[in-house]
């Protein structure tokens, strides 16, 4: 199903920013029973995304509503919103944009992932490097062509994701998803401040792991090197939510340890 502000539909104005520019942000979320799981979390990316880009005038109290009604109506799967700048004239200029669009989609859920949770997941370097952008890092803005490139070059693979580094070579994240490895009590994620998503699912983790008696969480700047003596590797979003990486090459991972811990509470 489709709703653009609020409505049921499938046309977009052709003079839309996000058409003309990808002038606009997103997320996804998963959808069960009905209700829209992690939903303040999804509502509040969104409204960083907007501030970030500095997009105003969003009636948020209609775009929550409709998400509310989206994922009854859904029962289960997945539910996507996209908040763009809306239509204005031609040029980069802003000038005349004056009504934000909402666009919320419903989806099935992947199946795959129920499957990869049990077998875990590979993972294959991409060749494709993230530009250091920190004025667009962290949000889930509408210009992904990064990761439609990187999707393209991961199905030439055999792996089921891909691994990302960024254009000085560290480690930033996958093509859908953030990357957590483990080093004995240490565990660790990319810094996301110069590429790549701040997702929901990353941050919840690091606030489950802020207070954990057994392990200490780092945000670190790493090159693709220390996964080499990791024990344990997973990556995770929204939707997943947790995926266990069994190999990155000839890397292998078969530990599971901080993985049976943490997917209870995700």
């Amino acid at each position: 199903m489709y709703w653009l502000n609020g409505c049921p539909s499938t046309d977009i104005s052709l003079s839309d920013r996000a058409v003309q520019f990808g002038d606009g942000c997103f997320t996804t979320a998963r959808v069960l029973g009905g209700s829209m799981q992690w939903l303040p979390a999804h509502l509040a990316r969104l409204q960083r995304g907007a501030a970030a880009l500095m997009i105003q005038g969003v009636d948020w109290q209609a775009l929550e509503q409709e998400m509310v009604h989206a994922a009854a109506e859904q029962g289960q799967g997945v539910l996507k919103v996209i908040v763009t700048r809306g239509s204005g004239g031609r040029g980069y200029s802003p000038a005349g944009c004056l009504q934000p669009t909402r666009i919320v989609t419903t989806s099935s859920y992947p199946a795959h992932y129920s499957d990869w949770r049990e077998r875990g997941v590979t993972l294959a370097l991409s060749p494709v490097a993230l530009a250091q952008s920190p004025l667009l890092a962290g949000i889930k803005h509408l210009n992904r062509l990064e990761q439609v490139m990187i999707r393209l070059h991961l199905e030439q693979t055999t792996a089921d994701e891909a691994l990302v580094l960024d254009t000085s070579g560290m480690l930033v994240e996958c093509c859908a998803a953030n990357l957590f490895w483990r080093t004995g009590q240490r565990v660790m994620t990319p810094d996301v401040t110069l590429s790549g998503v701040d997702g929901i699912m990353r941050q919840h983790i690091l606030a489950l792991l802020a207070d954990h008696p057994d392990y200490q969480a780092e945000i670190v700047r790493a090159p693709m090197a220390v996964l080499a003596g990791a024990d344990e590797v997973f990556i995770c979003n929204a939707l997943m939510p947790l995926l266990p990486v069994t190999a990155i090459g000839e890397w292998r991972y078969p530990s599971r340890t901080l993985f049976h811990t943490l997917i209870p509470y995700c």
